[in-house]
C-alpha cells in the first residue's frame, strides 16, 4: 500500500467529520500534490501524504498544543508511527516556523523535528497554498487574501502570514515555472 493511501484514510478520520472544511481544504492539497508528480519523481508519494495529513492537527482528537504543524508531527510520529519525513514535513508546512518563533516555541519544534529537504517543503507549499479553504484550486494570492480577511493583523496567524508571504508566494511561483517547463509552458491546475 502506498502511503498516500494510508494518508487519506487517516486524515478522513481526524477531518471529515468533525471539521469538513479542512476535510475539503485536504483533498485539494492532495489533488495538488498529485499534479506534481512528474516534478516530483520518486518523491510523489511522500508529497502526497504530506498533503493529506498537514492539517490533521486541528482535530480535536489530536490537539495538544494548539500549534496545528507541531500537534499533526507529533500524532503521526507518536501515535501513527509515520515515516519521520513526513513528520518533518507537516511540522514545518507553509513557513511553520515562522509562527513557532511568534509562539516562542521554535526551539522546540527544531528539536523535535529538525526542516525538511527545501525542494520538498517548497513542493508542499506549492500544493496548500493552491488548495483553498473550500476545497478549490486557487491562486496564491487569492489564499493569501483569503488567510488575511480571517486573521487580525495583530494575531499570530496574521504576524506569520504577513511574514511568510514572500516565501509562500516565491515557492509557489517556483514550482509552477518547473510545471510550465514540463509542459511546454501550459501548466494546468489540478481538479479537486
Amino acid at each position: 500500500m502506498k502511503q498516500a493511501t494510508w494518508a487519506a484514510e487517516t486524515a478522513r478520520q481526524l477531518l471529515e467529520t468533525q471539521l469538513p472544511i479542512r476535510w475539503a481544504h485536504s483533498n485539494c492539497v492532495a489533488a495538488q500534490a498529485r499534479s506534481l508528480a512528474p516534478i516530483l519523481g520518486p518523491d510523489a508519494d511522500l508529497i502526497e501524504t504530506a498533503a493529506w495529513l498537514h492539517d490533521i492537527g486541528y482535530s480535536p482528537d489530536v490537539t495538544e498544543t494548539g500549534f496545528h504543524p507541531l500537534d499533526g508531527a507529533r500524532y503521526l510520529r507518536d501515535v501513527a508511527g509515520a515515516d519521520a519525513a513526513v513528520c518533518r514535513l507537516v511540522a514545518h508546512h507553509s513557513c511553520a516556523r515562522i509562527e513557532a518563533r511568534h509562539r516562542g516555541i521554535a526551539e522546540e519544534l527544531m528539536t523535535e523535528f529538525p526542516r525538511p529537504r527545501h525542494d520538498l517543503e517548497r513542493a508542499l507549499i506549492y500544493c496548500d497554498m493552491t488548495g483553498g479553504p473550500q476545497g478549490a484550486v486557487i491562486t496564491v494570492d487569492d489564499r493569501l487574501a483569503d488567510i488575511f480577511r480571517r486573521y487580525e493583523p495583530g494575531s499570530t496567524v496574521g504576524l506569520t502570514m504577513r511574514e511568510a508571504a514572500p516565501v509562500l508566494t516565491d515557492s509557489v511561483r517556483v514550482i509552477q515555472a518547473q510545471l510550465a517547463l514540463l509542459k511546454g509552458g501550459l501548466a494546468v491546475p489540478a481538479r479537486c
